[in-house]
């Protein structure tokens, strides 16, 4: 992993962005790294703009919030166009909900269709955890952090109700995420 990594993730209210992105933090907590986060959503808690941004280090970081992203997932068009002009200069990667992202050609950026959305209805009978199947192609895409410790993020910040569905969607994830190949940061 480079020394800084910016990962914003984006989308809806209602499609569990903050949740991914304090998920994504905690496991990159468990693998000893420093991490920084923040969020925002607007005014409509479902339906308005969500975002999550997690930096995450060797180092202590100095800067909080995301400049350029590395990353950049994407689960709803609108986010998709607002943040696609704010990725790094070099090796970004963007990760979209192929159902409901449509992405446009840019030049030197890798850019990966995941189908999060229909592997949630599909798979799992549930479109709510489109979220953590994207979370979990990620990881195995990007490798940002370690799958233990996805995992064990998953059982500390999600309720005893909903942790068994999470942890089959993130199984999903992670196996829709070795169809595709990217070097290790």
């Amino acid at each position: 992993m480079n020394n800084l990594i910016q990962i914003r993730l984006c989308g809806y209210g209602g499609q569990g962005v903050v949740l991914a992105g304090t998920i994504l933090g905690h496991a990159a907590i468990n693998d000893d790294k420093w991490v920084s986060g923040s969020n925002s959503y607007g005014a409509q808690a479902r339906g308005g703009s969500a975002r999550s941004e997690v930096v995450i280090s060797e180092n202590s970081i100095t800067y909080p919030h995301v400049i350029k992203a590395d990353i950049l997932i994407a689960m709803s068009q609108t986010a998709y166009d607002e943040y696609i002009q704010d990725l790094a200069e070099q090796n970004a990667i963007v990760l979209y909900d192929d159902m409901i992202v449509h992405p446009r050609d840019i030049n030197g950026v890798q850019q990966i269709g995941v189908p999060a959305t229909k592997t949630s209805i599909d798979q799992l009978g549930n479109k709510q955890v489109a979220n953590i199947v994207m979370l979990g192609a990620s990881v195995v895409i990007t490798g940002i952090v370690s799958k233990k410790s996805m995992i064990s993020s998953i059982e500390t910040n999600v309720g005893q109700r909903f942790k068994e569905l999470n942890l089959k969607a993130l199984n999903a994830g992670f196996a829709l995420g070795k169809n595709y190949h990217r070097k290790k940061h």
